[in-house]
């Protein structure tokens, strides 16, 4: 049995405790802050309950997996998971609307060629058998297994297979962004695009330079789809939480690690901010690269020709509205309402003019969820817009994503009993991530700079867990990354990922 101390109370850190604790270790969480779950947060106030990080749940075969390998009770047992229908509504910025169906790829089909016209389905079948194929080469590599040493193979293939399109006296042309794929597959209709674009800018990513291998975002979501929580996704990460305490799991709150002890060349335990120490066989980082490199100075954790730490990645401005009066019944759980002016929302989120664009794309949560709320004659609504790191955030930014809203949500501010917001500040009070920076999924191609830093690190004995290591950022891919650090421990080098 060996001693092992996870730092950080997130997700990917609850998920390695309860892995390993299961394989027989004796597991204790040190959390610098008064509770777990990471991003995973919620406010609660008159009533009325708010997630304040992700409002859904992709890929939750993820936690199926967690809670069938760490106990008797499946997920299901542990909290109740509802399907979204539809998955979202888009608004796009001609006034064109769309809802698109959960998990059903002919369904969405249907529905972009009711919306946008004969053929708009087609050419968005096309590209997702395209993307099709891309997750199928990168899945494994991606998700299920540590990264690779020779990571640079991922960063130089793209494994999107791009149609070629022929130039007379050039050549061929194929697209190498998400953005090429919009103007060169799509058809050029700019709500297609639109579409397409807005599932890298939902990771932070720029479409204009995220490589065509994101074609696997509108992938994932099509085909596993997306699910909700009942009492929201906090309810997630305290079934989580309970299930490490069953595993006699140790929590530790208002315990900031200061410093990774470091002797006889590994990690050996870990040093507190009020003076004591943890000895330690194992440590387990999950925290922002910012806060590892402060507990280890003067050290490199990082093999020579390791991915490097990802830098200038945005963030997210959310706004809580309590409303007075009941959710319509045809109210879809999702809405997405897109920029008018996509050319400066990039600018001002990617370019050298940071801001929040005059017309940003927002989402809006609008949950069919009775625990979210005093009583059936109020609705607890969630606007969510991608903003650059460190931005202050104004009163009139957070006015204009409430009118942004109002084209998803009839009657707004005649509704509205009062709003919170939750800036990269909170974000990175909260995270310690700097800038409240938010790390997005791991992408091959575009030379690896899309990759998160392997799960193993150059000072035997330390392991990197969470969103800012393989297999980087969403609540997927902070379950698998537990998972390969409880491998790595359990099995050793040898480990090759889930089979």
């Amino acid at each position: 049995m060996a001693r092992i101390v996870v730092i950080g109370a997130g997700m990917g850190a609850m998920t390695a405790a309860a892995r390993l604790a299961v394989a027989g270790h004796r597991v204790v969480v040190y959390e610098r802050g008064r509770t777990y779950g990471g991003s995973l947060g919620a406010v609660e106030r008159d009533g009325f309950t708010f997630d304040t990080g992700p409002g859904l749940l992709p890929l939750p075969a993820v936690y199926r997996d967690v809670f069938v390998k760490t106990g008797k009770e499946p997920l299901e047992e542990c909290v109740t998971l509802s399907q979204v229908e539809p998955a979202v509504r888009h608004v796009f910025a001609d006034g064109t609307t769309t809802d698109l169906p959960n998990a059903s790829r002919a369904g969405v089909g249907e529905a972009l060629d009711a919306a946008l016209g004969d053929g708009a389905g087609a050419r968005w079948a096309a590209f997702m058998n395209r993307a099709r194929e891309t997750w199928d080469r990168t899945r494994r590599p991606l998700l299920e297994e540590p990264l690779y040493a020779n990571w640079q193979v991922l960063g130089a293939r793209e494994p999107y297979p791009a149609v070629p399109h022929k130039r007379l006296l050039r050549r061929e042309r194929r697209a190498a962004t998400v953005g090429e794929i919009g103007a060169l597959e799509l058809g050029g209709d700019a709500r297609l695009v639109a579409l397409l674009e807005q599932f890298a800018l939902a990771q932070g990513l720029d479409p204009r330079t995220a490589p065509a291998s994101a074609a696997v975002l509108p992938y994932m979501e099509q085909t596993f789809g997306t699910w909700s929580v009942r009492g929201g996704m906090r309810a997630l990460a305290t079934a989580l939480y309970e299930r490490c305490l069953a595993r006699r799991v140790e929590f530790v709150f208002d315990a900031a690690v200061v410093q990774i002890v470091e002797k006889d060349g590994r990690a050996a335990g870990v040093e507190l901010a009020d003076g004591t120490t943890a000895d330690a066989d194992f440590v387990v980082a999950g925290v922002a690269p910012t806060a590892l490199r402060e507990m280890l100075p003067g050290v490199d954790i990082r093999a020579q020709g390791d991915v490097p730490p990802r830098a200038g990645l945005p963030s997210r401005l959310t706004v809580l509205l309590a409303l007075s009066g009941a959710r319509p019944e045809s109210t879809p759980h999702r809405t997405v309402v897109h920029s008018a002016d996509r050319q400066d929302e990039l600018d001002r989120l990617f370019g050298e003019r940071p801001g929040l664009p005059a017309s940003p794309t927002v989402t809006v949560l609008r949950p069919d969820d009775p625990d979210l709320t005093p009583d059936g004659a109020h609705e607890a609504v969630t606007l969510t817009a991608t903003v650059p790191a460190h931005l202050e955030v104004t009163p009139a930014d957070v006015e204009r994503v409430i009118s942004r809203a109002e084209a998803a949500v009839p009657g707004l501010r005649e509704r509205l009993l009062w709003h919170e917001v939750r800036t990269p500040a909170d974000i990175a009070e909260a995270t310690g991530a700097e800038g409240g920076a938010v790390p997005p999924p791991a992408l091959a191609a575009a030379g690896g700079k899309l990759l998160h830093p392997a799960n193993g690190t150059r000072l035997p004995g330390l392991f990197a867990v969470g969103g800012w290591s393989h297999p980087g950022g969403g609540l997927p891919h902070a379950g698998m990354s537990g998972a390969l650090v409880a491998g790595l421990i359990v099995e050793g080098p040898e480990f090759r990922g889930s089979q």
